[in-house]
Parts: C-alpha cells; sequence; structure tokens
C-alpha cells in the first residue's frame, strides 16, 4: 500500500544546506515537533524543513520539506516512513496524507492573485471557482477549453495557471509567454486553444515560468491539472457534467 518514492529516497541522502534553512515558528509547533526539526539530519546535514505536524500515529510526525516532499519520522529522527499514511476508519480507508497534501495545494494557489491568472467566468453568480494547469500545445487541454463555456453557464469559473509541459525552453512556453503579455489574456488563450499564430510580444514580466514551478510543487505532472476548491488535484480532461458533479453542483 506505500510505496517508496525514490526520488525522495534519493534527495534524504544527498542534502546539505544551511542550518537557517531549519528555523520554524516556535509558536506553530509543538516541543517534539520543534526538537525533531531541530535535529533532523542525514549525512550529518541538517535538512530543510518547512514544517514538521504530530500525526494519529504515536510518536511519529510528518515532515515536510521546502521542495514540497514529505516523509514520516519518529520523535528521534533515527527512522523514516516514506508514504501515505491511511486511516482504517468505520467508511473504509481515508488518506491522511492526500487530505494534508490538499489543504497545502489550495493554500499555495489562493496566494496567486488574480491579476496573474487567465480568469473565464459566466455572467451570472459565482457557484464554484476551478484552477487549472493549462498548456495550449496540449490536445487535452484543448478539449478541456470547450467545456469552459458550458462550466461557464453552470456558474463555475476557471482560473488558467501556465504549465508548459515540456519545460521553459519550449515553443509552448513562448506562447503562454505571449498569452500572459496580451493586452486580453482570455482572447489570447482563445487564439493560442485554436492553434492560430499569437503575434504578440513574449518579453513582458510575466509569471509563466513562476506558475510553472509552481505547478511542479503541487504535483502537476500533465495538462490539464483541475484544482479542485478544496485542493483536490484532477489529473488529465473531465467532461463538464462530471466535474459538475465532483463539485457537489448537480441538480
Amino acid at each position: 500500500m506505500i510505496a517508496l518514492s525514490h526520488r525522495l529516497a534519493g534527495s534524504l541522502f544527498a542534502l546539505a544546506v544551511p542550518l537557517a534553512a531549519l528555523l520554524l515558528p516556535a509558536a506553530a509547533l509543538a516541543d517534539g515537533a520543534e526538537r525533531l526539526a531541530e535535529r533532523l539530519k542525514v549525512n550529518g546535514q541538517p535538512m530543510p524543513v518547512a514544517s514538521v505536524h504530530e500525526t494519529p500515529l504515536e510518536g511519529f510526525y510528518q515532515v515536510r520539506l521546502e521542495t514540497g516532499e514529505a516523509f514520516y519520522s519518529d520523535a528521534e529522527g533515527n527512522y523514516f516512513l516514506v508514504g501515505d499514511l491511511y486511516e482504517n476508519g468505520e467508511g473504509g480507508l481515508t488518506n491522511l496524507t492526500e487530505q494534508s497534501r490538499n489543504v497545502e495545494r489550495a493554500e499555495k494557489l489562493a496566494q496567486v492573485p488574480e491579476s496573474e491568472r487567465v480568469v473565464f467566468r459566466g455572467t451570472g453568480d459565482s457557484r464554484a471557482q476551478l484552477v487549472v494547469f493549462t498548456d495550449t500545445t496540449c490536445p487535452y487541454c484543448r478539449q478541456f477549453h470547450e467545456e469552459v463555456p458550458a462550466l461557464n453557464e453552470m456558474g463555475i469559473e476557471v482560473h488558467y495557471l501556465a504549465f508548459p509541459r515540456a519545460g521553459m525552453n519550449s515553443q509552448g512556453a513562448r506562447t503562454l509567454e505571449q498569452v500572459w503579455c496580451a493586452d486580453n489574456r482570455s482572447e489570447a488563450m482563445n487564439a493560442g486553444k485554436r492553434q492560430e499564430t499569437i503575434s504578440g510580444s513574449a518579453d513582458c514580466d510575466n509569471p509563466v515560468e513562476e506558475q510553472y514551478h509552481l505547478g511542479m510543487a503541487v504535483g502537476v505532472q500533465g495538462t490539464p491539472a483541475i484544482i479542485l476548491p478544496d485542493g483536490q488535484l484532477v489529473p488529465g480532461y473531465v467532461p463538464a457534467e462530471r466535474l459538475v458533479d465532483m463539485l457537489g453542483l448537480a441538480e
């Protein structure tokens, strides 16, 4: 059930960062968690700890690194457990680790101002908001974009963030930069989704690269990546009707 993350396992044994990276708000942590953050080391090097939280598993803490990766540790930092923590309750299995990821993902996305998004909203009252990492070169992103008018009609806003899936040196990244540099971003996004040439500049001060790195930090691996209001990440194309059900808005 719990799979070892090779990427995290490798990083745990190759960390070398300043001790200052371990400084955490003392008021936000219990004494045991604070002591653990201070003593966590691998091969004598301190780990870049972002947060430490207690878990329902007695004697174990959830540790989240500044890279966004997470694992579990005993109070002394002698044993690490890499994987998801599940609660076996009356309603079945609950992924507590994923719940934590959702909360942190929602918090990070909330920090992106609307001025740095490409927003599609209807004329009526807003009932919900979706954040979608997108790439104009992605066929499934174009398919999702065809659903946007139907979502808007049902009161669901679509807030696009940039995620050039081939990296920042790709043509897709340049097209997204042109979209974000356009005077009318929504029109430029529509043109990009239709695979039309966007003639504007890509050299303005734009957030495309920052959003690309944000996407990777919150677990985006491909596009479209749809984030529900509670922070749940839904990878890939999803029809409007199913999204309405997932949002609990079906009549």
